[in-house]
């Protein structure tokens, strides 16, 4: 392929041998999860193995400056995840495995790219793991296990200069195999579309993220003792210290979970949500 970037390990190396690739991960067939003008993510199957493919065929100009105008940074195509897997990869957060990446086009309101990455199974998201702990509550160690867990993932993202900006539980994957212990699990971090990459990342990126994750487990029977367990292994000193200089940051959390409820609310009296 001359000019763009390519990246092809196994199977996709020998199955696309002699192809064009990205005529080749179009003409994929599978279970199809979203299928807009300029983007499609479906599960394919290749040699009895899963794959999630997402493909971005440029959102055009008019997407770009809507998002600009908003001022939100637009996803432009896989390159973000593919850099964030390998960013994680690297500082030992456990993510997806991508086996095939290509990006070609240098106008980028019509670059055309592509990510597969080898699913992630037998696994169950936080969020469905969790949805009745409210009232049937887990095992305590196992709980403690998973708070700390999710709370040395984030703090080792962010120390790294990566912001997920949807990083809410449900995009955290709890593997089955083996069940599950406080002892031994193993969870992974997904749907890295939007996520930045920096040197170091601005403290209300990380705010916004934090804010995110308290928001999603509002609703699965935490206490303020499990909170502050959070804060002690995020953070990774002595909790009188963290609460004192992290005043703003328990302040914002407040505030921006009202603001998150609103936005939800909006989008499920809109029917966006789904």
């Amino acid at each position: 392929m001359s000019g763009g970037v390519l990246f092809l390990d196994e199977p996709f190396r020998a199955l696309w041998a002699g192809q064009d690739p990205f005529a080749a991960v179009e003409a994929l067939e599978g279970e199809v999860f979203r299928e807009l003008e300029g983007r499609r993510t479906l599960r394919t199957e290749v040699a009895g193995r899963g794959y999630f493919v997402k493909i971005h065929r440029g959102v055009g100009w008019a997407e770009i400056i809507k998002n600009l105008l908003s001022l939100r940074l637009p996803v432009l195509g896989a390159e973000n995840e593919w850099r964030a897997i390998r960013r994680l990869s690297e500082i030992g957060v456990d993510s997806m495995r991508a086996v095939a990446f290509g990006l070609r086009g240098s106008n980028p309101g019509r670059q055309h790219s592509f990510i597969v990455t080898e699913e992630l199974a037998p696994t169950v998201s936080l969020e469905d793991y969790c949805l009745a702990w409210a009232k049937h509550p887990p095992a305590v160690r196992l709980k403690h296990a998973l708070i700390r867990r999710v709370a040395d993932m984030a703090r080792k993202m962010h120390l790294a200069g990566v912001n997920h900006r949807d990083l809410y539980i449900c995009h955290f994957l709890l593997h089955l195999d083996p069940a599950p212990t406080a002892d031994r699990f193993r969870l992974s971090l997904i749907d890295l579309h939007r996520a930045q990459l920096r040197a170091k990342l601005p403290r209300r990126w990380r705010d916004k993220d934090l804010a995110a994750l308290y928001f999603s487990a509002l609703g699965i029977g935490l206490t303020r003792r499990d909170l502050l367990r959070f804060l002690g292994a995020y953070f990774a000193g002595p909790l009188r210290r963290t609460l004192r200089e992290e005043a703003a940051l328990l302040s914002h959390l407040a505030s921006e979970t009202r603001r998150l409820q609103l936005r939800f609310a909006r989008k499920v009296a809109a029917g966006e949500m789904t």
